[in-house]
């Protein structure tokens, strides 16, 4: 479920990058706090930064309260667990679909958006000007209340293809999903 979602979440980037309002957008890197809340009011806070080109790489650098690195290429998702000595493999079922996303996005004012994948009512707000993803906020099928924060954003700056691979050291236990 978690990698689902983040999958979903990594979707909604690559609308963000193809959408009117933010324009030429052909990378993305932030610093970001993920909050997850739920229904008895536990709140647990992950802390991380994020990497994401156009062409549908994406790696998800978790640091606290667990390091966790989460590679994604289109239709292909590696999850790297150091402190498990673990690497999950997971082919993907469809290729993110960025049409798909484009055309069930909805501009709701003039900074927020918002798009509902499996079942799921994702919103999105973007900075006063339009061009920076600044939250996305979510509610997740074991009803947990997700609010994504992002800072630090830096766009439109080469990100060297060499921070999306990762080499499975040979003492990790593999797991395929």
């Amino acid at each position: 479920m978690f990698y689902k979602l983040l999958i979903i979440l990594s979707s909604i980037f690559i609308y963000s990058f193809a959408s009117n309002d933010i324009k030429d957008l052909d990378s993305f890197q932030a610093n970001f706090v993920q909050s997850i809340t739920s229904d008895s009011k536990n709140v647990i806070e992950y802390k991380g930064e994020v990497f994401i080109k156009k062409s549908g790489k994406i790696l998800w650098k978790y640091k606290t309260p667990v390091v966790k690195n989460v590679y994604i290429d289109n239709n292909y998702a590696l999850v790297d667990e150091p402190e498990l000595e673990q690497a999950i493999l997971t082919q993907l079922e469809d290729e993110i679909n960025i049409i798909k996303l484009l055309n069930s996005s909805k501009k709701i004012g003039e900074n927020s958006y918002i798009t509902n994948i499996d079942d799921i009512d994702y919103s999105i707000k973007t900075s006063k000007n339009g061009n920076k993803i600044e939250e996305i906020r979510y509610k997740d099928k074991l009803e947990n209340s997700v609010l994504i924060l992002f800072y630090d954003t830096v766009q439109n700056v080469e990100i060297s293809d060499e921070i999306f691979k990762f080499e499975i050291p040979d003492y990790y236990d593999v797991i395929r999903k």
